[in-house]
């Protein structure tokens, strides 16, 4: 299966946007691959194969014109599931971008392990060369291994250099590691996750550093994990870690200012990112068919400047934020 397609381009109530300087396009919002492999431990719940299968044709029927995915989602189950979907719709649609990272193998993050990735992406999705990809989770491993010549790093650009790859991306957590890593000056998108939104700020300057130089930055995680999306006041982790007695403070009033202009932290959460100018997309995983109405909704609506002011005011103090400042 190639990624030739018997669709044509589609109208969209949206603008697409440009992917930096790529040349390529993204919808305001991605679909993310996350929850489609089925993760409980990060979710909290399981997503049959079906289900996974229809809810990527129905996006790919839909306005979201972006997916987001991952060798290492669920052993590859998540990209499988895209691939499937794709090859039962007949093909991708033209105006579709499918993104995809490599991922290590436990340990062996090496040159070869990122071109066993990249084979193993472009099997299950069916898509070759594969237009994007990023390094991901870089900085759960070693620095120097990881950039040295014929390491990791090398062996991305020089997929791109063959072809192989159309475009490369670093996606990651922790913004002090991850600066080393954009400071390299190979990647072309940045994906933050976790780290700009409506509770932490951990990623604002190299969110500004990558604005500045062009490249393109993709906002995930901007539910932080599903506390943000919770309107039950349970979910007690951020960042799929105990959140602080300030952050649950502020997601606990930011909860009640929502109520009172007539919107949910949900919506906010999301729009916070998308009206953002900086981000080419905001990725959010959607895991139901009848999310992905919604999460169009929620991307477009427009909310009052005061309740933006609002929100703002309760930001917690960034030491309660994932990767608090360096203090020089």
């Amino acid at each position: 299966m190639g990624s030739c397609s018997r669709w044509t381009v589609r109208e969209v109530r949206w603008e697409l946007r440009p992917l930096g300087g790529t040349g390529l396009t993204v919808s305001p919002v991605t679909l993310g691959g996350g929850p489609l492999g089925s993760m409980p431990e990060n979710f909290g719940y399981d997503v049959a194969e079906r289900d996974a299968i229809e809810l990527v044709r129905a996006v790919l029927d839909s306005d979201i014109r972006t997916i987001d995915t991952s060798n290492g989602y669920s052993a590859g189950r998540s990209e499988e599931r895209i691939g499937r979907a794709i090859a039962e719709s007949g093909g991708l649609p033209s105006d579709v971008l499918v993104i995809t990272k490599v991922d290590a193998a436990g340990s062996d993050y090496s040159g070869d392990r990122v071109r066993r990735s990249l084979a193993e992406s472009s099997e299950r999705l069916g898509i070759a060369p594969l237009p994007v990809v990023h390094l991901h989770d870089p900085e759960f491993h070693d620095f120097d291994e990881m950039t040295k010549p014929g390491g990791a790093v090398d062996a991305l650009v020089a997929a791109r250099e063959r072809g192989e790859v159309g475009h490369i991306g670093l996606a990651g957590g922790d913004v002090h590691q991850m600066a080393k890593y954009f400071d390299l000056g190979v990647f072309e998108v940045l994906l933050v996750h976790n780290r700009w939104t409506l509770v932490d700020r951990s990623a604002g300057a190299l969110i500004e550093r990558a604005h500045e130089q062009g490249v393109a930055v993709v906002n995930a995680a901007v539910l932080g994990g599903g506390i943000l999306a919770d309107a039950t006041g349970s979910n007690t982790s951020y960042g799929y870690r105990p959140a602080s007695p300030a952050t649950l403070a502020a997601v606990t009033e930011m909860r009640r200012v929502c109520e009172r202009h007539g919107t949910d932290l949900s919506t906010a959460a999301v729009r916070f990112s998308t009206r953002d100018p900086r981000f080419a997309t905001t990725i959010v995983g959607i895991s139901k068919i009848s999310r992905i109405e919604s999460t169009v909704q929620a991307a477009t609506g427009e909310l009052p400047e005061d309740l933006w002011e609002e929100l703002e005011s309760l930001v917690p103090p960034a030491e309660n934020w994932l990767d608090a400042p360096v203090r020089r």
